[in-house]
């Protein structure tokens, strides 16, 4: 359960580029968009879970559960697109696609913060470097860009693409950094850069799942570490709609809880949202 703050994220619009999304109560009139690049459909829909389980975590409201499993910005817009399949796999020439999507629609759907809670692994470096230069694209245009560190550690260098880009706001799970459910990415990228940039809570997380309006179910890995810290940063845009990504970005860095890990293992510590919104 998220603490009550003043903040929900209201006018805030965040785009979450996943499996798509269910039509939950708890997003009642707070889906602005929806873009289909698979399939093409107008309504809003998910078939593998995934995209709705985070988009709850960043955006719910938590009105099925009596505001119990609130997300992180209760009030915030949801631009959903999907990019990935029903078993969870995808293109990256569909990804590239809803970036493209999001540079040309950001005005219009007040996008400020992307969740890209997917990740690929690459056998060479090649082979996300367009992934990676069109995230880039996004932050230096002033989008707030926050992903995932993917499920592939505890190995050093086991960050996904897009999350292994310098400039992107990168996520590892708190309580997937040590021990048998060490799964967390860790740094460095293949660039020597020290990943993640901040850690939230990713083991088992509920959230609103597809099926009945008022369903919830539990999922872990960083793909649930990473919308606390979306929709966290969206409240942070609504209080002052001035900060820029790098605001953020030290904001974050300045905020966080010190695990007293490795910077490649923890990034700089334990996300603290009260601390981050001066509360």
């Amino acid at each position: 359960m998220m603490e009550k703050s003043f903040y929900t994220g209201k006018g805030v619009g965040v785009c979450i580029l996943d499996t798509g999304i269910y039509e939950h109560i708890d997003f009642a009139g707070r889906i602005w968009a929806f873009y289909d690049f698979l399939s093409f459909k107008r309504r809003p829909y998910d078939d593998n879970g995934h995209g709705t389980h985070v988009a709850g975590l960043a955006a719910g409201d938590g009105t099925a559960s009596m505001g119990k499993y609130r997300g992180a910005a209760p009030g915030c817009g949801i631009i959903a697109l999907k990019v990935l399949d029903r078993y969870g796999n995808g293109s990256q020439e569909d990804v590239l696609r809803a970036i493209r999507w999001i540079r040309e629609y950001r005005q219009q759907y007040r996008i400020r913060v992307v969740n890209i809670s997917v990740g690929t692994t690459c056998n060479s470096k090649k082979d996300h470097v367009r992934l990676v230069e069109s995230v880039e694209q996004l932050w230096d245009e002033g989008m707030v860009v926050v992903t995932a560190a993917g499920n592939q550690g505890p190995r050093p260098g086991s960050i996904t693409a897009p999350g292994s880009s310098k400039k992107v706001i990168t996520v590892g799970s708190s309580d997937l950094l040590e021990g048998r459910s060490a799964i967390s990415g860790r740094g460095p990228t293949t660039e020597c850069v020290c990943k993640p940039d901040i850690v939230a809570p990713g083991n088992r997380i509920m959230s609103c799942v597809p099926g009945k309006p008022f369903s919830y179910g539990v999922k872990s890995g960083t793909s649930m570490s990473t919308p606390l810290v979306t929709g966290a940063i969206a409240c942070a845009l609504e209080k002052d709609p001035a900060l820029t990504n790098t605001d953020i970005k030290t904001m974050l860095m300045n905020s966080a809880d010190d695990l007293g890990l490795p910077r490649n293992q923890q990034g700089w510590g334990r996300f603290n949202r009260r601390r981050f919104l001066g509360m």
